[in-house]
């Protein structure tokens, strides 16, 4: 089912949902120390669980609620459950004695424990309910002050309506933790404030497309004018996003782009082909043009990341032909899981030189495992941001650190936002003035932030983020 809705198969891609398999059956009348359930029942934890996860997204509460909440939820009914068998094996001892019977604990306990968690249920499904319905009323309500406004066309009922009411843009990153992202939200908060645009932030807390998708599928059903989205996998994300724009919803991709049927625009932090470019020959330079390295990425199936490396591949083969790439490792976004992956690649390809990092938190997670090594022959660089590789860049383990300004890319991506639901931005134009960015670059169905810029020893104490 899993590949079914992403387009891709992951070793581990079921982590979490034991959870979720747990509490909704356990929520449906099953005991979880052993005893009878039902089909119906479980099926209404299904439904409870849902409901509550979809009515958190709908209010705009942080989608972690919804496993604290879940949680929770399954520990009273576990402990509710405890007590009345408790209760009804004291009742049947109490009655054992007063009638000179064995007691039976076959019939009532279960029951009473499968009601007891029935009514939990129930009232977690009751106050999800009431949150949902309370969010509707408030887009309800919003809507029918947006169709109030008077006007003398469509056009001029569109800009009315925008003056009444706050363009809403939803933006979600790869991963919410993720220290990459967390700068670019900053850049997107300073936006809102100036421009009077609702934000929300939302997003899976690691690199998981199908929970992308399900984020999406919220965002239509509220209705929001703007969906901006860092695709982790285009094939999985565009068919949620071909949905949102069929729903009149203006959809950006920022970071890494998506289908160009699927999106208005992208916002292009610098183009692929630079990125790749300055990275080979920030490598073959510290090579002295021939020798070994490796790469570890994010996610082998991240859109942007695979661009990346499709243009050092061709860079190698035109320019520097005796430099070879000899492994590409994924660290899923993590500073330790590259830390691991860096000492392997080290004791496998003991030949290497260079390990280039293309995810903010590998970069000093590779710099770590290269330090701890003593190989002071081998030189780490890559995509990062300055404050997470600072020690190592002074240090002289890490080189380079290659980026662009993450504060401006969330900034720009509400600003284009905003412009594509007002009508300020379409496609075909060549700028967009973009607040305390001045104006930027549009280039067919691409807004371009800028080159990127490499961050050295030199330079690299004059940058906070």
């Amino acid at each position: 089912m899993y590949v079914a809705r992403t387009g891709q198969a992951k070793a581990d891609a079921g982590t979490g949902y034991e959870l979720l398999a747990v509490a909704a059956v356990v929520l449906g009348g099953t005991s979880i120390t052993g005893g009878r359930g039902s089909i119906g029942g479980t099926l209404l934890g299904v439904a409870g669980i849902v409901v509550l996860r979809t009515g958190l997204r709908l209010s705009d509460l942080p989608s972690e609620l919804a496993g604290i909440l879940t949680g929770a939820l399954l520990l009273v009914s576990i402990a509710a459950a405890a007590r009345e068998t408790a209760g009804g094996e004291r009742r049947a001892r109490q009655h054992a004695r007063a009638t000179a019977t064995p007691p039976d604990s076959s019939g009532s306990t279960l029951l009473s424990m499968r009601n007891s968690q029935l009514a939990v249920l129930c009232a977690a499904v009751l106050g999800a309910a009431l949150i949902v319905a309370s969010s509707n009323w408030w887009l309800v309500r919003s809507l029918e002050r947006m169709h109030a406004t008077p006007s003398a066309s469509s056009s001029g009922a569109r800009s009315a309506g925008a003056a009444t009411r706050p363009i809403t843009v939803a933006m979600m990153p790869k991963a919410k933790g993720d220290p990459y992202f967390v700068s670019c939200r900053k850049g997107a908060e300073d936006a809102a404030r100036e421009l009077g645009v609702t934000l929300i932030w939302d997003g899976p807390t690691d690199l998981d497309p199908a929970r992308q998708n399900e984020v999406v599928d919220s965002w239509i059903t509220r209705g929001v004018d703007v969906i901006a989205v860092s695709v982790e996998n285009k094939a999985s994300i565009s068919t949620a996003l071909r949905q949102a724009r069929q729903r009149g919803i203006k959809v950006i991709a920022w970071d890494a782009d998506a289908e160009k049927d699927a999106r208005d625009v992208f916002i292009n932090q610098a183009t692929p082909q630079g990125i790749g470019e300055v990275l080979t020959d920030r490598t073959a330079a510290l090579l002295n043009d021939k020798g070994d390295f490796a790469i570890v990425t994010a996610s082998l199936s991240a859109a942007n990341q695979n661009e990346w490396i499709k243009y050092i591949r061709a860079r190698l083969a035109d320019k520097h032909p005796d430099v070879h790439l000899v492994a590409i490792q994924p660290s899923d976004g993590d500073r330790d899981r590259a830390f691991t992956e860096a000492q392997n690649i080290l004791k496998v390809h003991p030949s290497v030189k260079v390990i280039m990092g293309i995810a903010a938190p590998a970069v000093p997670g590779i710099a770590e495992a290269v330090r701890q090594s003593g190989r002071s022959d081998v030189k780490v660089l890559g995509l990062s941001l300055p404050n997470m590789c600072k020690p190592f860049v002074k240090a002289g383990v890490i080189d380079s650190v290659v980026l662009w300004n993450t504060l401006d890319l969330g900034y720009l991506t509400v600003y284009a936002g905003r412009a594509l639901a007002t009508g300020e931005l379409v496609v075909g134009q060549n700028s967009l003035r973009a607040g305390r960015l001045g104006t930027v670059e549009v280039k067919a169905d691409e807004v371009l932030l800028g080159k990127p810029f490499v961050f050295d020893k030199s330079n690299i104490d004059g940058f906070d983020f």
